[in-house]
């Protein structure tokens, strides 16, 4: 016996497969550029590739600039917020340009570190494409060793 199918004629209520694509596709997108740091949504423009190393007595901070000048860079510390932000600016090109993977404009980048920094000990250079900041921990941080006495 054949069951009753109630028919619309509203394109609302059929069922798109390649909608459901397009939005999985998009929320992919949003998932990787979350993950990888690839656009910063609030300022604009772009978020460079960085590790934040802890060692004993600092944090260092590594940011990925390739072809950044030093001038064109400016480094923060508001409170424990450590900003990286700054601009890659295209170089004049004589013909035209047919492809471009290549970053160019602003960047942003930004972390929070613990409360325990000297901020008036921090220390940043630039070789080869890859800013290093090494911000120093205070001394009430740092790691003690403890010696146990007998009784």
């Amino acid at each position: 016996m054949a069951l009753p199918v109630l028919r619309s004629n509203s394109t609302a209520d059929r069922w798109d497969p390649f909608r459901e694509f397009e939005d999985l596709y998009t929320q992919m997108g949003r998932l990787m550029d979350s993950a990888f740091g690839r656009v910063d949504q609030s300022t604009g423009g772009w978020s460079p590739l960085a590790d934040v190393t802890e060692t004993d007595d600092a944090y260092l901070v590594e940011v990925e600039l390739p072809g950044v000048k030093r001038d064109d860079i400016t480094i923060d510390l508001i409170g424990t917020d450590l900003v990286v932000a700054g601009e890659l600016k295209e170089k004049e090109r004589q013909g035209l340009l047919r492809h471009r993977t290549r970053r160019v404009g602003q960047f942003h980048y930004r972390v929070q570190l613990p409360d325990s920094v000297d901020a008036d000990s921090v220390e940043a250079k630039l070789e080869e494409g890859v800013l290093s900041i090494r911000v120093p921990k205070t001394e009430i941080a740092r790691p003690r060793r403890i010696a146990i006495s007998s009784s």
